[in-house]
């Protein structure tokens, strides 16, 4: 995403916002939201009153439902449950679907976005910006692995995609209503939320902070997640590979023509040699190889289309619980 750091400032014109909507997408946090959600409210007090937590349910196995239900008797929380687990980009937009907030913050319920935070994202939010995300200051307690991959990926995207993403740049961020809006009205079911943050523009501004321990629990985003998450991320933004086995295919037919050219030179001036099968089969292979892999490529795509036409709804909601705005939340003191 664009870095607007160094754009010319923008005059404050916003005061604190009227509502704020904090969305929690959440798989198997029944230990962390009894945790994050008093801290948070008490927390996001002091820019508002009317707060609004909606814990998005992504077909968890614990009591994360129960436990949602419970809370919301003493705090402002929302509940979308879904029919089955479909997956944490389905989670951020179904949240965003329905948040109704002036404000609208997303972060992890496992509580390693700091609240302090956001008292960042709001001042930016006042002096106009409409998008203010979280930039993480270090990857230390990742692999090196996956931070050559996160670089190395991230570099290529966005040089073949017409958007720009910062490597370490997450889902822990602050929409205005304008592009809660715009989000809404992008239909694909093959999602990247980093790519389509950036994609619906609007003045942005980075904040750089330290992620912390996650309170309970393990993540369960694995290498298969992120591997399905960074080919839809190439997919959906760029169809620069479909072009490079294009340019492949007429460059080894260049030299194929090339070779060909000079064999029947040979033959004609010099005779025939001995037949050189290894190197006819190296060839055969190469070229089979190559005819894979863009077969591949193109059928990537295909499964894109494929999914898009078939019209699907990217989540079913089986169950939505919403607090009753009316009914008087807890002060400060009733909150610890």
């Amino acid at each position: 995403m664009s870095d607007n750091s160094n754009s010319t400032p923008i005059a404050t014109t916003r005061a604190n916002p009227a509502s704020i909507t904090c969305i929690l997408p959440s798989y198997n946090e029944a230990e962390n939201l009894p945790v994050v959600i008093p801290k948070a409210y008490e927390y996001l007090l002091q820019f508002g009153s009317e707060i609004e937590f909606l814990v998005v349910d992504d077909g968890s196995r614990d009591n994360t439902v129960e436990v949602a239900q419970q809370l919301a008797e003493q705090y402002p929380v929302s509940l979308v449950k879904f029919s089955r687990n479909f997956g944490k980009e389905a989670a951020l937009s179904a949240g965003i679907d329905h948040a109704n907030g002036e404000v609208v913050i997303i972060m992890d319920a496992d509580g390693q976005h700091p609240l302090n935070v956001i008292s960042e994202f709001i001042e930016h939010w006042r002096n106009g910006y409409d998008m203010v995300y979280g930039v993480r200051d270090c990857r230390q307690n990742e692999s090196a692995a996956k931070r050559y991959f996160t670089k190395w990926y991230y570099r290529i995207l966005n040089k073949i995609a017409d958007i720009d993403i910062h490597p370490d740049a997450g889902d822990f961020r602050l929409m205005s209503r304008n592009v809660v809006l715009a989000l809404r009205d992008l239909p694909e079911r093959s999602r990247m939320m980093k790519g389509l943050y950036a994609w619906v523009g609007f003045k942005s501004q980075p904040v750089y902070f330290h992620v912390d321990e996650r309170l309970s629990g393990m993540t369960t985003f694995g290498l298969k997640q992120l591997s399905s998450l960074a080919l839809t991320g190439l997919t959906a933004f760029s169809s620069v590979p479909l072009r490079v086995w294009m340019v492949v295919g007429a460059v080894t037919s260049g030299i194929s023509f090339l070779y060909g050219l000079g064999i029947i030179f040979k033959t004609l001036f010099f005779g025939v040699d001995t037949p050189g099968w290894p190197t006819i089969a190296a060839s055969i292979f190469f070229l089979g190889g190559i005819q894979l892999l863009s077969i591949g490529v193109l059928g990537e795509y295909l499964a894109r289309v494929f999914s898009e036409v078939k019209k699907r709804p990217l989540y079913i909601v089986e169950q939505h619980q919403k607090h009753d705005a009316e009914a008087q939340q807890p002060t400060p003191a009733e909150s610890e």
